[in-house]
C-alpha cells in the first residue's frame, strides 16, 4: 500500500475514522527535510501496509488541519489511533528510527 494524500476535507474520514492507525506526514513542497523522509515513508507504507496507513497532508494547501493540531514546524509526523493523536515526531529521522517509533506507538495503543 502506498502513501495516500489527505486534505482538510478528507481528514476526518481518512484519518480520524480509520480503524487502522494512521501516520500523518505534515509537509510542504518547499521543505527539504520533508523531501528527505518521503522515500522512507513510502517504504514504510509498503512494508507495514496491514498495520498502519501513511497519509500526507500539504500544509500550504490545507491550513485548517495543521493549525487545529498546533503544527509549528515541518516535517511533523503524527500517529492517529482511534481518532486521537497517539504520538508525535518532529524533524527528519532515518527510516530505522521511524519504524522503531511506529512499532512502539502501535504496540502501546493496541
Amino acid at each position: 500500500m502506498a502513501t495516500s494524500t489527505v486534505s482538510d476535507d478528507t481528514f476526518e474520514a481518512e484519518v480520524l475514522q480509520s480503524t487502522t492507525p494512521v501516520i500523518v506526514d505534515f509537509w510542504a513542497e518547499w521543505c527539504g527535510p520533508c523531501k528527505q523522509i518521503s522515500p522512507a515513508l513510502e517504504e514504510i507504507a509498503q512494508e507495514m501496509g496491514g498495520k498502519v496507513k501513511v497519509a500526507k497532508l500539504n500544509i500550504d494547501e490545507n491550513p485548517s488541519t495543521p493549525s487545529k493540531y498546533g503544527i509549528r514546524a515541518i516535517p511533523t509526523l503524527m500517529i492517529f489511533s482511534g481518532g486521537e493523536v497517539a504520538s508525535t515526531q518532529m524533524g527528519a529521522q532515518p527510516k530505522g528510527k521511524l519504524v522503531d517509533w511506529i512499532n512502539a506507538t502501535i504496540s502501546a495503543t493496541v
